[in-house]
């Protein structure tokens, strides 16, 4: 089984706004290629990679083309459609050009996303289940992830994949209802959950976290193993911690929340090359 980092980034800054970035984040306001995430993959025995958009723009999709390109050991990008326009999204779809799309996503930050049951927009997550595109996303209201499960019902077919552990508030050492809420989403079977961590929480602790075992633990309690894949959110995770300190971090707390030290195979890549249809090990 080969072992997936299910998500990074790659970006230029001079070549694309990325809004999500503020006077909070200077110190990744640089210049990211494979280049620079080769060697780490290597030290961290990473087989392959999920490289994920980071801005909403047609733009974004023929840059992530270029870097799958570039980098052989991307072996599937989740681009960027305006899912909320679903017109806008079967023409830029239409337009996309890349071997190993496996997914889409937009930024919805805490929008509200009652336009995912719109009978036109259920239609369009109909058609990219049939295309064999998975969806990314990162609810995080209670308003967000009733309308995820929603869609979720609506179109049993579609592959979810939520981002960053959906949030947890480790930052306040919180509970609910962040774990109300993933319970919710774990009750759909074709939703899975990605081991990361964003950058609102990421923005929000001073170091990177220690006390991540409570949360990881439920989270291997709502999905199980089989639905849940290791991700680094590279470069963002470096705002608090290098490629290796995350990577074994995150993987060694998974490992202490798993009763059966076999299914940490499924977590390290089984579950990313099942949701964005990887086939084999890239090097």
């Amino acid at each position: 089984m080969p072992v997936i980092d299910a998500h990074h980034h790659f970006w230029r800054v001079a070549a694309q706004e990325q809004p999500w970035r503020n006077d909070r984040h200077g110190s990744i306001a640089r210049d990211y290629t494979p280049d620079d995430l080769r060697p780490e993959l290597i030290a961290a025995g990473v087989d392959s990679t999920v490289l994920i958009q980071s801005v909403d723009e047609p733009a974004e999709n023929d840059r992530l083309a270029a870097y799958a390109a570039e980098a052989p050991f991307v072996a599937a990008v989740v681009g960027w459609l305006p899912l909320s326009d679903p017109a806008a999204a079967r023409a830029e779809l239409e337009r996309l050009d890349s071997p190993v799309l496996r997914g889409v996503r937009c930024l919805v930050g805490r929008d509200p996303l009652d336009w995912l049951t719109e009978p036109d927009s259920v239609a369009l997550f109909k058609e990219l289940a049939t295309a064999g595109l998975s969806w990314d996303v990162v609810p995080v209201t209670a308003a967000q992830t009733a309308a995820v499960v929603a869609l979720a019902h609506a179109v049993p077919e579609l592959r979810i994949v939520v981002d960053h552990l959906g949030r947890p508030p480790i930052d306040s050492g919180g509970w609910e209802p962040w774990a109300g809420q993933l319970r919710q989403l774990s009750e759909c079977p074709g939703i899975a959950l990605k081991v990361s961590l964003g950058i609102d929480l990421l923005s929000a602790v001073p170091a990177w976290p220690s006390d991540l075992d409570r949360y990881l633990r439920w989270a291997v309690d709502c999905f199980g193993a089989q639905r849940l894949m290791l991700a680094s959110n590279w470069p963002v995770v470096l705002l608090r911690a290098d490629y290796q300190h995350a990577w074994n971090s995150l993987r060694e707390v998974v490992e202490r929340a798993l009763d059966d030290p076999n299914e940490l195979a499924a977590v390290l890549g089984g579950t990313a090359a099942h949701y964005y249809r990887i086939n084999g090990k890239v090097s």
